[in-house]
C-alpha cells in the first residue's frame, strides 16, 4: 500500500484558526471582524493632511521688524502671489499647483483641499461620507482594503446562502419549498446581492484607477480632455507604490502645540528647512512662499527617490 501523502501543520491543527496559503497566513475564528478593522483605520487614519501656513507670506513681507527686506524707509505693501505655479516632475512634464487660500500655502502637486473636513489633503481621492473621512495618501490603501474585503465578504454570503437554498431545494423537492424551509438565506442573499453591486463595483473602479496611477478626483476633473497621466509608471509598479511604499509620517496631532508653531509654515519639510528649524530659534524668517516651487519640486523628487 502507498505511503499517502503527508499532512501539514495547519492541516492537523486541532485551534479553531483559519489558514489560507498553505498555512502561511493564520487568522482567527472571527477572522470577518478584519473587515471592521480596515474600516477603523480607514476612518481613524490621519488621510494626508497638509500642516496650514501658520505665518502667511503676505503677513512675512510687511514686517517690520524683519532686516531681510529693504524697504528704503517706507511702510512695506503685501505682494499678491500669483494662483498658480507650475512645477516641473521628472524634467519634463508641468504641473500646475495652486495657492490656497484657507490654508495660506501652495498645494503640493495632487492636494486639494476638501471642502468637508476643511483641509489641504496630500493625494486627495474623494470625501467618503460612509467612513466619515477623507481618502488620501495615508489611508487610501487602508480603503482599498475595507472595500475589497466587504466585496469579498458579499459574495462569500450570496454563494452560501444560495447553497444553503439548493440543499433545501433537493430536500423537498421544489425550489418554493425550498425558499420557505430557508426564509433567512434568502433574505440574506438578497441584502448581500445588493450591496454587492455597490462595494463590487466600487472595488473594480478603484483597481482601474491603482492601474493607472490617477485619484477619483483626477479621474473626474480630466474626464473627456485629452490629460497626460503624469504619475503613471506601469501596472506593477503603480501597484507597488500604493501598497508597498512607506508612507511618511504625519502631523503629531497629540503633541502640544507650541511644537507644531516651530515647524515651518509652508507645510513642506525640506532639508533647508529642517536644518533651518533644528536650532531652536523661534524667531526664524520663514522661507517666502513664492519661492515655494522649488521646494515643490525638492518634495516631488524626493518622493520619487523614497518609493524606488
Amino acid at each position: 500500500m502507498a505511503n499517502s501523502k503527508p499532512k501539514r501543520v495547519y492541516q492537523t491543527w486541532k485551534g479553531k484558526n483559519k489558514f489560507l496559503c498553505n498555512g502561511r497566513l493564520v487568522f482567527g475564528p472571527d477572522a470577518k471582524s478584519l473587515v471592521l478593522l480596515l474600516l477603523f483605520l480607514t476612518s481613524a487614519r490621519d488621510p494626508g493632511i497638509v500642516p496650514r501656513n501658520l505665518n502667511p507670506p503676505e503677513e512675512e513681507i510687511v514686517d517690520e521688524s524683519s532686516n531681510s527686506v529693504d524697504t528704503g524707509g517706507r511702510t512695506p505693501t503685501p505682494i499678491a502671489l500669483p494662483r498658480t505655479k507650475e512645477v516641473i516632475i521628472d524634467g519634463v512634464i508641468v504641473v500646475k499647483v495652486k495657492y490656497c487660500d484657507t490654508c495660506k500655502l501652495y498645494r503640493p502637486p495632487r492636494c486639494s483641499h476638501c471642502s468637508v473636513c476643511d483641509n489641504c489633503v496630500e493625494r486627495f481621492d474623494h470625501h467618503c461620507p460612509w467612513v466619515g473621512q477623507c481618502i488620501g495618501l495615508r489611508n487610501y490603501r487602508y480603503f482599498i482594503l475595507f472595500v475589497s474585503s466587504s466585496a469579498l465578504l458579499c459574495s462569500f454570503v450570496v454563494a452560501m446562502s444560495a447553497l444553503n437554498v439548493k440543499l433545501q431545494m433537493d430536500n423537498y423537492g421544489t425550489l418554493w419549498k425550498g425558499v420557505k424551509a430557508a426564509p433567512a438565506s434568502v433574505i440574506l442573499m438578497a441584502y448581500s446581492f445588493f450591496f454587492l453591486w455597490f462595494v463590487g463595483g466600487l472595488t473594480c473602479f478603484h483597481l482601474f484607477l491603482i492601474c493607472t496611477n490617477q485619484t477619483t478626483y483626477e479621474n473626474f476633473r480630466y474626464r473627456g480632455e485629452d490629460h497626460i497621466r503624469v504619475y503613471d509608471k506601469g501596472c506593477l509598479k503603480n501597484f507597488h507604490q500604493v501598497f508597498c511604499t512607506n508612507v511618511k509620517p504625519g502631523i503629531k496631532f497629540h503633541a502640544y502645540a507650541q511644537e507644531n508653531e516651530r515647524r515651518p509654515s509652508n507645510g513642506l519639510n525640506t532639508p533647508e528647512s529642517e536644518a533651518r528649524y533644528s536650532g531652536g530659534d523661534q524667531r526664524v524668517k520663514v522661507e517666502d512662499d513664492r519661492e515655494i516651487g522649488g521646494d515643490l519640486l525638492q518634495l516631488s523628487q524626493r518622493r520619487d527617490d523614497e518609493e524606488v
